[in-house]
């Protein structure tokens, strides 16, 4: 069944990507919160009302990061549509590993040690998993633990659990690490240092800062007693002229906060009256998962110190031989990491490769969002997941990644899209799992905009006066 989402005035816009060079990250030295220019400007039309951003980088630094869409939450209507990211928008992982880099690039090399790096669920897992790569292949350091946050009960000790208030799934939780060496370097943390995509209150970071700075347990003293330096590290930072204050009120006066990210801006929401009124979907309530994760000794949500080892599949590579066009390697969720390993390899192998992920945001058709498809999740959490901006037709392979077992995904969502199955390293071929899923279900929901506007009613706007 296709359905269609009319925008009316709003329409669709498709932005040309010049895919200029990924700015350097500023060091905590080069920024000053209270002093910024803001010289380039956008504004963008949605249903729910006009955003209008204005930011710091070259006039095309903007539509190369982020684009924007409209989501399907009543706590916040719009969002920024990363493009570095490869959760809703395919990237090829070069670029990925760019964005990586230049992040991590704003993390001082001297944080005192050791290192609690956080990556929040469930667009920046794999940023955070990024920039924890880069920063300790660049620093030679073995002192940092990341640590990334999840949506789903696993079977581990809760070493915090807070608040993202403006999402359409607003808890996080944040599980011990499973080895005893990262267990005793983040209890003895001296620097916590926090990766997400975008931030603009600083709200969320907060939270997880008092949440990880709370007493264990109720007991009395700190749950990161010896922690003296807290970094943020977001691709794009929109608290113009605050700069992110994220430290909670109960944190002590000798803690020194530093930031650094890829662009700065600040942004104004102006809500239309008479707007549509959307139903939150129902994501919001902790659950645990029936179908845990197969247990990985570098699972990020469980901890990981050391470097990831990219493993292509036995049988992969002869399996792809001298495959034309592009090959496209899906993430799941919160399994992204190993799977963007993956896609890099095949990368490097030769092949041309475009790398995305499932998710469970709920967005509108329009603007960065062409296309999606609604399915079934394969953790068993009976929540709502989605895949935006892909077409079957428009790639050669693609290699879905799970972490869970090779009966898991959504029937529907294999038969739409025919791919090769990895489960934790393990190669299911595509024609086996076809033949599995043929007449086993209709076919997953697919959406699109009805229409694309021309030029001069185009709703978004670059680089004006």
């Amino acid at each position: 069944m296709r359905q269609t989402f009319p925008h009316g005035e709003t329409g669709l816009f498709y932005e040309k990507d010049p895919m200029p060079a990924i700015p350097r990250a500023p060091r905590p030295e080069d920024i000053d919160v209270t002093d910024q220019d803001l010289p380039h400007r956008l504004h963008c039309v949605l249903e729910a009302g006009r955003l209008e951003l204005a930011h710091d980088g070259d006039p095309g630094s903007g539509t190369a990061l982020f684009g924007f869409a409209e989501r399907i939450n009543p706590r916040r209507a719009f969002l920024f549509v990363s493009r570095v990211l490869g959760r809703h928008i395919p990237v090829a992982p070069s670029r990925m590993r760019a964005a990586f880099t230049a992040l991590a690039e704003g993390v001082p090399d001297d944080l005192p040690g050791p290192v609690l790096m956080t990556g929040m669920a469930e667009t920046a897992v794999g940023l955070g998993a990024g920039v924890h790569d880069a920063y300790i292949t660049r620093t030679g350091r073995d002192d940092v633990v990341y640590l990334a946050t999840t949506r789903a009960r696993l079977e581990a000790p809760l070493m915090a659990a807070f608040r993202e208030e403006h999402s359409h799934a607003s808890h996080h939780l944040l599980h011990e690490p499973q080895h005893a060496h990262d267990r005793d370097k983040v209890a003895r943390a001296r620097s916590l240092v926090m990766v997400d995509d975008e931030a603009s209150t600083g709200n969320t970071f907060r939270n997880l800062a008092a949440a990880l700075m709370a007493p264990p347990g109720g007991k009395a003293g700190s749950g990161l007693p010896d922690l003296i330096h807290v970094h943020t590290a977001v691709l794009t930072d929109w608290s113009h002229r605050q700069g992110l204050s994220v430290l909670p009120v109960a944190a002590g006066p000798d803690i020194v906060q530093t930031a650094s990210s890829l662009l700065r801006g600040g942004f104004a929401w102006h809500a239309r009256a008479g707007a549509p009124q959307r139903a939150l979907p129902d994501a919001d309530l902790p659950r645990r998962a029936s179908l845990l994760p197969i247990r990985r000794a570098d699972d990020a949500r469980l901890g990981r110190s050391v470097r990831s080892v990219a493993a292509i599949p036995d049988g992969l590579l002869n399996s792809l031989g001298g495959t034309p066009g592009t090959i496209l390697v899906l993430g799941s969720g919160e399994h992204v990491w190993e799977p963007f390993l993956l896609a890099e390899a095949l990368e490097r192998a030769g092949h041309t490769v475009l790398f995305s992920a499932t998710t469970r945001s709920p967005i509108l058709a329009g603007h960065a969002i062409a296309s999606g498809y609604v399915f079934a999740d394969h953790e068993g959490l009976c929540i709502t997941n989605y895949l935006y901006n892909v077409d079957p037709a428009q790639v050669s392979r693609i290699i879905l990644c799970v972490d869970t077992a090779a009966d898991t995904p959504d029937p529907r969502l294999l038969r739409a899209l025919a791919p090769d199955l990895v489960v934790c390293g393990v190669l299911h071929d595509r024609h086996m799992i076809a033949a599995k899923v043929a007449g086993a279900a209709p076919a997953t929901r697919f959406f699109a905009p009805r229409s694309v506007p021309d030029a001069e009613t185009n709703p978004l706007t670059g680089a004006l006066s």
